[in-house]
């Protein structure tokens, strides 16, 4: 067990210095334990953790379902966009994105620019039996939720896809996981940095 904390120290460490002033933020479908799994690398990273639907939350006064309600999903996704470039300014630091951030284009960029992505992948049982349990998804207030999800699955997993690190989710626990995402980490900003070295690493 030592030896294995000494591991993951060393990954952490490895982390942190080649991530420079980039944070890492984290994509992908709700139920996916964005926030539970940042929460985890952040801990490990010794960086501040932020959930951009809670900073949404926080500068509307609102909540994303009475924001959804309210202004429609257009909208909030304009609001969503402008808070997480703002967050992307104040790196390192891990960031838990809502499940269609990564779909707008401009915030694909500014992750690209000022970040490393890291998508949570789950396969459907394992997304369902997460969100049923809550009642605060607007996307899935639907009398089929789960064609919801495997729509929401087929519309955004191409585009998850373009993340820099995808690690599998699956029913096994948060620090595993997290283990998991720091090494898969370590190894992506390893290859990133033996190719080009980055300005903002400097």
């Amino acid at each position: 067990m030592a030896t294995e904390q000494v591991l993951a120290d060393k990954k952490s460490s490895e982390v942190l210095r080649h991530l420079g002033r980039r944070s890492v933020v984290f994509v992908g479908l709700m139920g996916a334990g964005k926030t539970a799994i940042g929460r985890k690398v952040a801990a490990a990273l010794g960086l501040s953790f932020t959930d951009s639907d809670h900073e949404i939350e926080a500068v509307s006064r609102m909540t994303v379902p009475e924001l959804f309600e309210r202004y429609g999903e257009a909208e909030f996704r304009a609001l969503e966009q402008r808070v997480i470039a703002r967050i992307l300014e104040n790196g390192p630091q891990v960031l838990s994105t809502g499940g269609g951030a990564y779909m707008n284009e401009q915030t694909r960029q500014a992750i690209a620019d000022r970040g490393i992505s890291v998508w949570l992948k789950a396969d459907i049982d394992i997304l369902m039996e997460r969100v049923v349990k809550k009642q605060n998804r607007p996307l899935l207030k639907n009398p089929d939720p789960r064609a919801v999800m495997l729509r929401l699955m087929n519309e955004r997993y191409p585009l998850y896809a373009k993340a820099d690190v995808t690690v599998v989710t699956r029913d096994e626990t948060k620090d595993v996981i997290a283990a998991e995402v720091i090494a898969a980490l370590a190894e992506s900003l390893r290859r990133d940095c033996a190719r080009i070295p980055r300005k903002d690493m400097q």
